[in-house]
């Protein structure tokens, strides 16, 4: 029994070490690479992976290739899943400033993904390329965007179409994040 729950341990630790450390500009790993190295139990050691990253406020988060299969997942499905260890809460703009985000990066990400969002999932380069525009200097909106679409927080097809890809799903709560930029702010009266 001993044995047992040492070998367990093993393959947790293998688990963090799989999901921590980047390879290939890739932080995450795939379920098939996480089947073939801890065996055909995977998910039990990622459950307790979970568990234990609880207590330091982190989570590993499995985003699929299809939001649909997140509800009931087959195992073909988590074969292909990503699974990704991030935070349990969101950062405050200090934490985000210190993980290496600028204010204006942060800004340009929830304004492409806001206006994303709005136009039902998908949009024109061009119009989100527009919009930012209008707040941003053209260099940062490019760059940004770029680098977004390198990340995978957003994703560009053949046609120039950009959509919200894996890492968005993964990190951002897109209801929050649509609930606070809609948030109707308190109008101050003018003082007379």
């Amino acid at each position: 029994m001993a044995e047992e729950q040492s070998a367990f341990a093993r393959r947790v630790k293998r688990a963090s070490q799989m999901l921590f450390f980047q390879r290939h500009r890739r932080p995450y790993a795939k379920g098939w690479e996480l089947r073939r190295v801890l065996g055909k139990d995977y998910m039990k050691a990622i459950k307790l992976l979970d568990a234990e990253l609880e207590r330091i406020g982190l989570r590993v988060k499995i985003v699929f290739d299809q939001p649909e299969a997140e509800a009931n997942p087959g195992e073909d499905q988590l074969e292909r899943a990503r699974f990704f260890v991030t935070l349990r809460e969101p950062l405050t703009l200090s934490e985000a400033n210190l993980a290496g985000w600028r204010v204006d990066d942060v800004a340009i990400l929830a304004a492409t993904l806001a206006f994303i969002l709005s136009k039902e999932g998908k949009a024109a380069r061009k119009e989100v390329v527009k919009l930012l525009r209008e707040k941003f200097p053209d260099w940062r909106v490019e760059t940004n965007l770029d680098r977004y679409v390198r990340r995978g927080y957003l994703g560009e097809d053949e046609a120039g179409m950009m959509f919200i890809d894996w890492r968005t799903r993964a990190e951002i709560d897109q209801k929050t994040l649509l609930s606070l930029i809609l948030a109707e702010t308190p109008q101050q009266e003018s003082a007379e």
